[in-house]
């Protein structure tokens, strides 16, 4: 089993920056790749990011594209979701999921793909 705690986020004015964590702890090291999903009040889950175990190879949805950085500490079993210039489009809850028995050298963008989820982190955008 593996568990996955969120952090990081709050109100932030449009422009502003915020970072995301997501600590893993348990069997991380099952683990064969991580993403970042947010679901807006009344909207579907969906994909912001992925990243790849093997490779670290990453993804991007088209509307945080150089704006959203993820990257991975290995040694701290920790996600991260740098995000820069947000905008009000942005405000969500986000959470970090994991998956483990799926091709570590692919991305999975699919909230069905994931076996394991954090509680999620709110992030509010003002205007």
């Amino acid at each position: 089993q593996v568990h996955l705690v969120e952090s990081g986020g709050g109100l932030v004015q449009a422009g502003g920056s915020l970072r995301l964590s997501c600590a893993a702890s348990g069997r991380t090291s099952s683990l064969h790749g991580m993403g970042w999903f947010r679901q807006a009040p009344g909207k579907e889950r969906k994909v912001v990011g992925a990243i790849t175990w093997i490779g670290s190879t990453t993804y991007y949805v088209d509307s945080v594209k150089g704006r959203f950085t993820i990257s991975r500490d290995d040694a701290k079993n920790t996600l991260y979701l740098e995000m820069n210039s947000l905008k009000p489009e942005d405000t969500a809850m986000y959470y970090c999921a994991a998956h483990r028995a799926r091709s570590p050298s692919t991305i999975w963008t699919v909230s069905d793909e994931y076996d394991y989820w954090g509680q999620g982190t709110q992030v509010t955008v003002s205007s």
